[in-house]
């Protein structure tokens, strides 16, 4: 009997751009993954600074309905020149600002809760072209 050769060459070539792109694929994969954990660990960070601020909010709130509104003077909460008393939380960089005005009848109106967190820039990459010439 005569035997017949067995040409590999191109189901080697097919097998290794087979292996390359799944390398490539699970690379890539990887590091999606990675990358999506971090955002959501600092998504839960915020999350976490938020809820934490208006507990304290909703806190003063419950405190604040029980002051008598002739008493707002004493306390050392910062007014404007309308007579708004503003007063702020803080957490982790996380500012609280609430407005409210001192109303008899149902001892106070809010007119301001809002919720700020201060921006940085990131200048650790350098000098980057600033769209000017």
């Amino acid at each position: 009997m005569k035997q017949v050769p067995i040409k590999l060459g191109p189901l080697a070539l097919l097998l290794a751009v087979i292996s390359i792109c799944l390398t490539t694929l699970a690379i890539l994969t990887f590091t999606t993954a990675r990358a999506d954990l971090r955002l959501a660990v600092k998504y839960a960070e915020t999350v976490r600074i938020r809820y934490a601020l208006e507990q304290q909010g909703q806190e003063f709130l419950q405190t604040l309905s029980g002051t008598d509104p002739a008493d707002y003077g004493l306390m050392d909460w910062e007014r404007d020149r309308d007579g708004v008393y503003w007063t702020e939380f803080e957490q982790d960089g996380a500012t609280l600002r609430i407005g409210f005005r001192p109303d008899h009848d149902t001892g106070y109106t809010l007119l301001s809760w809002r919720q700020e967190k201060g921006w940085v820039e990131d200048d650790s990459i350098g000098t980057l072209w600033n769209g000017g010439f």
